[in-house]
């Protein structure tokens, strides 16, 4: 159940921006073994002038920066897979591998509520949370 924030210094056509999301899902999927269905991916375009990146780099425009709210649980192999497969998945979009920040911030289940108000400690969530 991560909830996902994918936020860039450009816009793009609309397919550029669905695969985008479409590659964070993804491998969301392979490495923390979420179903398809869990979905929760948004996409924020920002004015370059309004998101600040580190110096340097060669396509500042391209700097994407990736925050995931998710159950505690995963483990730190988990963990290492998901960002390989962001920077893997992202870099065959064309945005290089060092213009990629990733933050996974994890709360225990209890401080979710989900599925009509539920704390989601309380709810079958039909996937295994510690992979």
């Amino acid at each position: 159940m991560p909830h996902v924030l994918i936020e860039t210094r450009r816009t793009a056509a609309r397919e550029e921006e669905v695969a985008l999301m479409d590659a964070v899902h993804d491998a969301l999927q392979r490495a923390f073994r979420i179903p398809p269905s869990d979905r929760h991916v948004r996409l924020l375009a920002h004015e370059p002038h309004r998101f600040a990146v580190p110096p340097g780099l060669r396509e500042p425009q391209r700097f994407t920066q990736i925050s995931i709210d998710a159950f505690g649980g995963r483990s730190l192999e988990a963990k290492r897979a998901l960002y390989r497969e962001i920077v893997d998945s992202l870099e065959r979009l064309g945005i290089p591998r060092d213009h990629v920040s990733i933050l996974v911030r994890e709360a225990p289940q209890e401080n979710w509520g989900i599925r009509g108000g539920q704390a989601a400690a309380d709810v079958d969530l039909g996937f295994e949370v510690n992979v």
